[in-house]
């Protein structure tokens, strides 16, 4: 299990303060970046390696999703 205690969480700047639907992200953990659901902190996280992450955001941003 990975430590997520040292994460820090950054919410998407797209998120608007409504509360709806959001993610955060702790890019700052050694080799690996975390997200979870920003109504339900204390739940789990989805921790992805590095590597993972950068292809799920090119992949993003080139709107093969």
């Amino acid at each position: 299990m990975i430590d997520l205690s040292g994460a820090v969480w950054h919410k998407s700047t797209r998120s608007g303060g409504n509360g709806g639907d959001c993610v955060e992200v702790a890019v700052n953990l050694p080799r690996v970046v975390a997200v979870r659901d920003s109504k339900n902190r204390n739940g789990a996280a989805l921790v992805f390696t590095r590597t993972d992450w950068r292809s799920f955001v090119e992949g993003v941003k080139a709107g093969e999703f």
